[in-house]
């Protein structure tokens, strides 16, 4: 089975590199304050597909690029 996660450290480097805060980025993503956002940059709280698609837009990236590579989980026998 292959498990893809979302990349927070990319994301969290592409709002740096845009300038954006925290509180401007959970404005743009329609939350009523920073935490919101923070939880999920932090890996709190998940991502939903919504969500980060919303993100790819707003730093103009192929959605794909805001996932770690995938690994292939092997069962354990």
């Amino acid at each position: 089975m292959v498990v893809k996660k979302v990349d927070v450290e990319k994301i969290k480097y592409l709002r740096k590199r845009e300038h954006l805060t925290l509180e401007k980025m959970a404005k743009r993503l329609g939350y009523d304050s920073p935490n919101g956002y923070y939880y999920l940059e932090r890996g709190r709280s998940k991502f939903t597909a919504e969500t980060l698609a919303a993100v790819a837009e707003i730093f103009d990236v192929p959605i794909r690029e805001l996932f770690i590579e995938p690994h292939e989980k092997r069962d354990k026998t």
